[in-house]
């Protein structure tokens, strides 16, 4: 397969935290595939890229001085940045100070038609349905201080299983509007994959779903595996695709959902 069918090549890509993980990953990838990478993290970038930004998602005036230093155009960008529960201002990280960029980025014209986004949500999002009256309200806040405030408010809402619920809705409500523009935006719902935060947290997250992995004889995901997802779904090649959370999770969470496999968690998160 050439380079040019995912067409990547020359394009400026955005990879907000892209220091470790699934985000440096994917801009090793596309970097491989001709695309000139932005990378914005508080952690240092240990790999060459074409602009390394520190940025700090719990602050506005951060993200205002981090957009102006991007190109004037980008092709996509990748919303990488994430952290477990107990982080302070995990919502800021996790979800509002990302949204906030894309805004900024939209508003300035440097993501504009022909554009991608691809994020990073979590199968810890997938009660967002049944929860959509609570979430759509924390949505209709866009301004950073509003949003900010809403979540002050509402207790149990600061925390990474409502950033993702925020995530997956987003992604949902707003396809079309950005579509209008010319963009498209997806996301991913990774599986337990061998990330440095997976493995601060591995009882937890790498110890979900392995009583599924040893069934089905298959290991948890690396970052390079998670990361030519998010490739793939910015893409060219992913044209069509648009307002999707797309679960890459070795059929874990499908097959739970029909019986295949009996999973409590998984029972409690689809409300059975």
């Amino acid at each position: 397969m050439s380079n040019s069918i995912l067409g990547y090549e020359g394009k400026n890509v955005a990879i907000i935290g892209g220091a470790t993980g699934m985000g440096a990953a994917a801009a090793k990838i596309v970097q491989s595939l001709g695309a000139n990478v932005w990378v914005m993290d508080v952690a240092e970038v240990s790999y060459p890229v074409a602009g390394s930004i520190v940025l700090d998602l719990r602050n506005e005036q951060a993200i205002d001085a981090a957009v102006a230093e991007l190109p004037e155009s980008i092709g996509a960008v990748f919303c990488c940045a994430g952290v477990a529960d107990g982080f302070p201002g995990i919502m800021l990280i996790n979800f509002i100070g990302q949204r906030y960029l894309l805004d900024q980025l939209v508003a300035s014209g440097k993501l504009s038609s022909g554009g991608a986004i691809v994020g990073i949500s979590s199968v810890a999002g997938l009660p967002w349905m049944e929860n959509k009256q609570q979430v759509f309200e924390f949505l209709d806040h866009r301004d950073w201080d509003s949003a900010a405030s809403w979540i002050a408010e509402h207790e149990g809402t600061d925390s990474y299983g409502f950033s993702k619920q925020a995530w997956n809705a987003y992604v949902a409500r707003e396809s079309l509007g950005y579509l209008k523009r010319g963009i498209r935006i997806n996301a991913i719902l990774p599986g337990p994959t061998d990330t440095p935060l997976a493995r601060a947290n591995a009882d937890v997250w790498l110890g979900f779903g392995a009583g599924y992995r040893a069934e089905a004889g298959v290991d948890a995901h690396t970052p390079q595996q998670m990361g030519n997802a998010l490739v793939f779904l910015g893409s060219e090649m992913s044209y069509g695709i648009n307002g999707q959370t797309m679960l890459v999770d070795h059929g874990h969470v499908i097959a739970s959902m029909t019986g295949a496999w009996d999973d409590p968690i998984m029972n409690q998160l689809n409300g059975n």
